[in-house]
């Protein structure tokens, strides 16, 4: 199975970029490759099962079905059913993701399909950057054109992704981001109020299961790793003991490469059981006292690597 990604930081609020792409008939607004474009049967846009009909610049007809659109996270996925290239198989996915350090988003456009083997990596390539790469710059250059527009009402719709949503670009490769977070006993490295972390009955850091000890501030914890992923450079964790007044509290890092320009896209949420009265200072001091300072403290540790 061949697979294209590509990603982009796009100066704009996600929901003004939301705005631009959710429309599946909107291709030709900001895609300078695209000709025209209907939506067969009249159906609206926003139809999950509707087909877009469109042409390409060199007259080649392209029909799409969508599969799925989802405002409250910011992503769609359709298919091929006219393909444009001699692929199988076709699915492809939209995602947008919202920085929480300013008002930029991350647009990651991936797909995975079946090329015949004489074309092995062929057609990759050209939907990886002539189509996804080429698209996100359109879209940038699109909403580069416009002063970015103010959100209204809350960011996330209907499910969220979790009570503390943190997210920030990483100026390193994706590589070195992962390895200096990867290691789960090493975060006393990257964040300066964590002390004395180490893996309790001598586990390794990499041993899902596995406990950290360590002091913050004035309380002990015990983090156990639940999940951890080096083909997603994602890891999950949840408390087991805590001074703070919250229960089953559930937290992940997942790391995405910015294809743009070779930085790191990173997001860390979390989640628990607390009372109103509680979250009130909880919510803001996990965001801005252990994540962002964590994610501020490593850009300046990449910095000092320049």
């Amino acid at each position: 199975m061949a697979k294209a990604f590509a990603s982009r930081i796009i100066a704009a609020p996600v929901e003004t970029v939301w705005a631009l792409v959710r429309d599946f008939d909107g291709m030709p607004g900001w895609n300078p490759g695209i000709v025209d474009s209907v939506i067969e049967d009249g159906l609206d846009a926003d139809v999950v099962g509707c087909v877009r009909s469109f042409h390409l610049g060199d007259g080649t007809l392209v029909r799409e079905r969508l599969l799925e659109l989802d405002d409250s996270r910011y992503r769609f996925a359709y298919n091929f059913e006219t393909p444009a290239f001699p692929v199988a198989n076709y699915e492809a996915r939209f995602t947008l993701l919202p920085l929480t350090t300013g008002d930029e988003t991350l647009a990651i456009w991936e797909a995975t399909f079946d090329e015949a083997p004489e074309d092995a990596g062929k057609y990759a390539d050209i939907v990886t950057n002539a189509v996804f790469a080429g698209g996100l710059a359109a879209i940038a250059a699109k909403l580069g054109e416009r002063a970015p527009s103010a959100p209204a009402g809350p960011r996330w719709q209907g499910l969220r992704p979790a009570k503390v949503y943190c997210a920030s670009r990483l100026n390193a490769p994706l590589d070195v981001a992962w390895a200096a977070v990867r290691d789960f006993a090493g975060m006393a490295e990257w964040h300066p109020d964590i002390r004395a972390m180490t893996m309790l009955d001598g586990a390794r850091c990499d041993k899902v299961g596995g406990v950290r000890d360590f002091l913050f501030g004035e309380g002990r914890l015990h983090e156990q790793l639940t999940w951890l992923s080096d083909r997603d450079t994602a890891f999950r964790y949840k408390i087991n003991m805590s001074p703070m007044p919250w229960l089953n509290y559930h937290a992940g890092l997942r790391l995405y490469p910015v294809t743009a320009d070779g930085t790191t896209f990173a997001v860390w949420t979390a989640d628990w059981v607390a009372s109103p009265e509680d979250d009130v200072t909880l919510i803001p001091t996990v965001h801005h006292d252990v994540f962002q300072k964590a994610f501020d403290t490593l850009n300046a540790r990449f910095a000092g690597m320049a």
